[in-house]
């Protein structure tokens, strides 16, 4: 069978950086996208059949670019996977426009430019696949999550009805839904906005921001979601979704099983509300 390829955005850390590597090990060859300076890349850069370019997914020249880069390399492109994302939790009260318009560019209109742009190559081929890294964050709610959560849910519905119109050219879609993932994602492309000038929620988010250490510890590790990811992109099936992490297994199935006002009730007594 022909070398597989896989384009990767997001591969500057996180779960992008540890599936790159993953893919590559397993023979395929990779086109590891990166917002900035791909040269500087050392680590990527030195693996065979890795090409590192450059790609901002909010950026449609740098998209364009990449693929059209990956594909003068290895010929063709098998795999789209849309990791690159931003999150911004807080207060709606205290989050600037420009951290709201950020957050639904970069998780959106990202995520659906680089489909649009790929869906030709793909057409042609009549074959393809693309993964978009959602979040167990598309399918239940955290408090303080208003945008974050809002991102993902709209990945979650523009994913799956692509799926019936991408079934038609022979192109499959599929979401992989991470849970708690031990990354720097929360430094790197993580905002927080709050105001303690805004005394009637100091209390509430004294609360849920407490609560959040316990979450944060039942995290899996990246390559949790790098061997999600595989089995997605090899399995052959047109599966729309994979839970990566027994974090989000647990919750999704509790969310599935309860009606809203019990599943709201859970959520607000596990966060001391």
């Amino acid at each position: 069978m022909t070398q597989q390829t896989i384009l990767i955005t997001g591969c500057s850390s996180g779960i992008g950086r540890t599936t790159a590597r993953y893919f590559q090990e397993r023979g395929w060859n990779v086109v590891a996208t990166v917002r900035s300076n791909p040269e500087a890349d050392q680590e990527l850069n030195a693996l065979d059949n890795v090409l590192v370019t450059r790609l901002d997914v909010i950026r449609k020249d740098s998209i364009d670019a990449a693929i059209a880069a990956g594909i003068e390399r290895f010929g063709r492109i098998d795999v789209l996977l849309n990791n690159a994302g931003y999150g911004s939790y807080g207060l709606l009260e205290a989050t600037p426009e420009h951290k709201m318009r950020r957050q639904y560019e970069v998780n959106v209109i990202g995520t659906l430019l680089v489909m649009q742009s790929i869906l030709p190559h793909f057409r042609q081929r009549g074959d393809g696949l693309i993964i978009n890294i959602s979040s167990m964050g598309g399918k239940i709610t955290f408090p303080l999550g208003t945008l974050y959560h809002g991102s993902k849910f709209a990945v979650e519905g523009m994913t799956e009805a692509l799926s019936y119109e991408l079934a038609s050219i022979g192109v499959t879609v599929k979401l992989v839904e991470p849970g708690v993932i031990n990354t720097n994602f929360s430094t790197t492309s993580f905002d927080l906005n709050l105001d303690a000038s805004l005394t009637e929620y100091n209390a509430f988010v004294e609360t849920v921001t407490g609560a959040f250490g316990s979450i944060a510890a039942r995290g899996s590790e990246p390559m949790v979601v790098a061997d999600t990811v595989w089995q997605a992109a090899t399995d052959g099936t047109r599966q729309l979704r994979y839970i990566a992490g027994d974090d989000a297994r647990q919750i999704i199935a509790a969310r599935q099983q309860m009606s809203d006002p019990e599943y709201l009730a859970l959520m607000r007594s596990q966060m001391g509300l």
